[in-house]
């Protein structure tokens, strides 16, 4: 039986940042063949689980950061902090915070199209995850990581420097919004959603 506590942490201190070549035509190619155009209609709905909406919060140094994910029918949140935060860093971490979801849990990730996912092929071999990039300026396109990522500024307001964060810092924040119950859902917590989904195998077009 899957755990809800699915957050792996850990201490190593990540590579020195890696930029990427420029893009001589001014693009952003890394998301070619992946545009939020060609994402799969069911995304769109909260009635099928498993899709998720990614970003990074970041903190006052420029390097160090929280990588949030948040799953649309359970609202449930998946975070975990990094003292810099070069794309393969990313997704190598990514991988990790999935790694323990089932297959039916494990259907698509919405990200807008900053750098640090320039490298989201990696990701996608390693999980089976199919990944989709906003379009430019459109941050309500994960509307929910942004609403998500909000109320983790109740626990670290701007400025916060996560290079000076715990793990066991952030897990208890996480956790706690975990725990709180939310209208939406009628009055049940993502953690409460996110076992059922569990409980019953996520299975097909659950709804929780």
């Amino acid at each position: 039986e899957l755990d809800v506590e699915l957050v792996l942490r850990s201490g190593r201190r990540s590579r020195r940042r890696r930029r990427l070549p420029p893009d001589p035509r001014g693009r952003r190619t890394w998301v070619e063949g992946a545009e939020l155009a060609l994402r799969p209609p069911e995304a769109d709905s909260r009635a099928v689980p498993g899709h998720w909406e990614g970003d990074l919060v970041v903190g006052s140094d420029g390097a160090s950061c929280l990588v949030t994910l948040v799953e649309r029918s359970t609202r449930f949140l998946l975070a975990s902090r990094l003292e810099a935060h070069p794309s393969e860093t990313v997704a190598g971490r990514l991988a990790e915070m999935v790694s323990g979801l089932p297959a039916a849990l494990s259907r698509t990730l919405t990200w807008d199209q900053g750098v640090e996912m320039a490298r989201w092929r990696d990701f996608a071999a390693a999980t089976g995850f199919g990944v989709y990039f906003c379009d430019p300026r459109s941050p309500w396109q994960r509307g929910t990581n942004e609403n998500t990522n909000g109320l983790l500024r109740q626990y670290f307001p701007k400025g916060t420097d996560f290079a000076a964060v715990t793990d066991a810092e952030v897990r208890e924040a996480q956790d706690q919004l975990n725990g709180r119950p939310r209208e939406t859902r009628g009055w049940r917590s993502p953690a409460e959603a996110m076992a059922g989904l569990l409980d019953s195998d996520a299975g097909g077009a659950t709804t929780v």
